[in-house]
This record gives structure tokens, sequence and C-alpha cells, in this order.
């Protein structure tokens, strides 16, 4: 069964830092670009960053210089580093994965982690 599992949420305050991991794992034969989006209550999904397999990153407008994305292509597993948090941050933070599985590569997303910044 392939899956991705979020881990590393939580309640911080203003200012601090978090740390989200996101592990790929079943009959995956690689893993193409790999990215964290969020979702505030009441509001659309958005891009928080991404990262190709060859380490190119993008980042939202919103997070450049505070957020860091980075993956361990040896564990199929994409981090987000969180510093400076605001509370504007707080949302539910999923992470997701082009999979190469076999013959077909599919788009899969983790179950959300709740982040809640306080102010």
């Amino acid at each position: 069964q392939v899956q991705l599992v979020e881990s590393g949420g939580g309640l911080v305050q203003a200012g601090g830092s978090l740390r989200l991991s996101c592990a790929a794992s079943g009959s995956i034969r690689s893993v193409n670009a790999m990215g964290w989006y969020r979702q505030a209550p009441e509001k659309q999904r958005e891009l928080v960053a991404t990262i190709t397999n060859g380490g190119s990153t993008n980042y939202a407008d919103s997070v450049k210089g505070r957020f860091t994305i980075s993956r361990d292509n040896a564990k199929n597993t994409v981090y987000l580093r969180m510093n400076s948090l605001k509370p504007e941050d707080t949302a539910v933070y999923y992470c997701n994965a082009d999979l190469y599985l076999d013959g077909s590569t599919l788009r899969y997303w983790g179950q959300g982690t709740q982040v809640t910044v306080s102010s």
C-alpha cells in the first residue's frame, strides 16, 4: 500500500520553529517532485514549497526566507523547516509527492498535520 505519512505539527508561539516530515512508503520505483501545501480554515489550499528530485526549490512569497524545504532521496522523505512562525501560518499542512509506481506516475497526498501558531 502506497502512502505518505506526515509528522511534526503542533502548537508553537509566534517566532518559534517547527519541522515537518513526510515519508513515502510502499511499492515505489522512484519519487519525483515533492511539496507542501496548507489550508487555513475557510480558505483554499495553497502551495507552500516544492522540491524536485534534483533539489530545485520553489516557495510561496509569504514563506520565502522563513521556510526551507529539503528531501532525503534515500528515505523518500521531504521536510519543511519553518522558522519565525507567524499566526497567519496556522493551517493544516499537507505534503504531496509524484510517485512513479509500476508503469505510471501518480500524485499522492498525506493526511495533513495541524500547525497552530499562537500570538
